[in-house]
């Protein structure tokens, strides 16, 4: 469960915003820290100028007599009230030193205090480790300063009064975490449901299963694209399979039916069974050309797996295009004359090609045979040779019924046919082989007129 993307991607997704929460909230909390200190610092030197007000107003209702009493000064503040010793020569309260502290004038500038000015500072009382907010007042007696009141606060007050801020943002933060984690596992869901779909998908199809159901992922991400690309693989591994399913069954055909023939009149030559020189010169040649039917299917099979593997190697030789053209041409006079096929051909240039001869024989053959194959008995077939542009061009034209658009794809695709029959290798060997001499196959047709397939090679000969 630890390991299943549904469980890691909202974990990784979730840690991510607690790791962004905690960083802000300490960013928050710093900056928060410190917009609170200096604001409660300026509030806490306004209300102690306020109260040292007050205190000065006590000092001057006592002039001339006693100190007043601590306990007053502290009624009257209700924070640490600190004095300083008045300018020498100055004595304003006769008789023994005021109970509450008296500070040393080095601890401020006592220069401003004689000029009549309010200081504030902070300090740390001699034998204490409290650091104090501070306001020193000049106390003045007949527009004189003898001496200045001191009212100071904890400097510590302002973090206790910060502190609960954090208390308020902790809430926040925990429920953010809430929010962010239950919209990541929706999120995550969403992301993750169409992949464990796949996955079992794909589980399928290693398992032979080809016709799965991918789901359709909305929103034209790359989720989307790889099940769009997912679908097709699995379509075109399912057609796959029918297409060698298909071979198999056609092959097993192909293969038996000469096998078949040889053997029966293998069998009756052996058994005597044909004993006039005519039936055996007869049987001798079914024999034969059966065998060479068997020779022809097993060699396509072989050209196709070498052009798969790359290990198709070509030989270099002049060829006389005009009588390779030749030499197709007659291999099917019979057929068209048995047929009643209006067979022609047209020479149109006389080139010689630094090429394979044998192999661009046997391209040229096998879009002959196709031709005749789909061409009606007292239809036309007509082979062309030309030179255009620096190419040379074997045109082979049939008047078959011509190939729908969705089927022009497939018709070079190894082991497809149109109407089951055939072994579906002709036009794939023909179009590998031709993109190995360094040409290709076009393809002109028009359902219900025909088709138009065109070898199309160099005229320069091969470096």
């Amino acid at each position: 469960m630890f390991r299943s993307l549904r469980f890691r991607l909202p974990a990784l997704f979730l840690a991510a915003i607690v790791l962004a929460g905690l960083v802000s909230t300490a960013v928050a909390v710093s900056v928060s820290k410190r917009y609170a200190q200096n604001t409660l610092r300026k509030q806490a030197f306004r209300e102690l100028t306020q109260e040292a007000r007050g205190i000065d107003q006590i000092y001057r209702e006592h002039a001339g007599g006693n100190a007043p009493p601590s306990s007053e000064i502290e009624r009257a503040s209700g924070d640490q009230v600190f004095y300083m010793r008045p300018a020498k020569g100055i004595d304003v309260f006769p008789g023994p030193t005021p109970a509450y502290t008296l500070l040393p004038r080095r601890l401020i500038d006592f220069s401003r205090i004689l000029a009549g000015q309010t200081v504030r500072f902070e300090f740390t009382p001699p034998g204490r480790n409290t650091r104090l907010l501070a306001v020193a007042r000049p106390v003045k007696l007949g527009g004189k300063v003898f001496g200045a009141v001191i009212l100071a606060r904890r400097k510590t007050l302002l973090n206790q009064s910060w502190l609960p801020l954090i208390w308020r943002l902790f809430p926040a933060f925990f429920a953010g975490i809430l929010v962010a984690g239950a919209l990541g596992w929706y999120l995550s869901r969403r992301i993750t449901t169409p992949v464990l779909a796949l996955s079992d998908a794909s589980d399928e199809v290693a398992a032979g299963r080809y016709d799965v159901v991918v789901p359709q992922v909305p929103g034209g991400g790359e989720i989307s694209h790889l099940a769009s690309r997912f679908r097709e693989m699995a379509s075109q591994l399912q057609e796959a399979e029918a297409l060698e399913r298909n071979f198999l069954m056609t092959v097993s055909h192909e293969l038996r039916t000469p096998l078949t023939a040889i053997r029966g009149h293998v069998e009756a030559l052996l058994e005597g069974v044909v004993e006039d020189e005519e039936a055996r010169a007869y049987s001798l040649e079914v024999i034969s050309l059966e065998a060479e039917r068997l020779e022809r299917l097993v060699g396509d099979v072989l050209d196709l797996a070498k052009l798969d593997m790359h290990r198709f190697a070509l030989r270099r030789e002049e060829v006389d295009m005009e009588r390779l053209i030749d030499r197709a041409y007659s291999a099917f006079g019979e057929e068209a004359r048995r047929r009643g096929i209006d067979y022609r051909r047209s020479i149109a240039a006389k080139p010689i090609l630094e090429t394979d001869g044998d192999r661009v024989l046997q391209v040229i053959s096998n879009l002959l045979s196709n031709a005749f194959r789909w061409t009606p008995d007292g239809g036309r077939v007509g082979l062309a040779l030309k030179q255009v542009d620096g190419t040379i061009r074997v045109a082979v034209d049939d008047s078959g019924p011509g190939i729908p658009r969705e089927e022009q794809e497939r018709i070079f695709r190894p082991f497809w046919s149109r109407d089951g029959h055939g072994t579906g290798l002709g036009l794939a060997i023909a179009s590998e082989l031709a993109a190995a001499l360094g040409g290709e196959i076009e393809l002109r047709t028009e359902a219900g007129k025909g088709s138009r397939f065109e070898l199309v090679l160099p005229a320069m000969k091969s470096d």
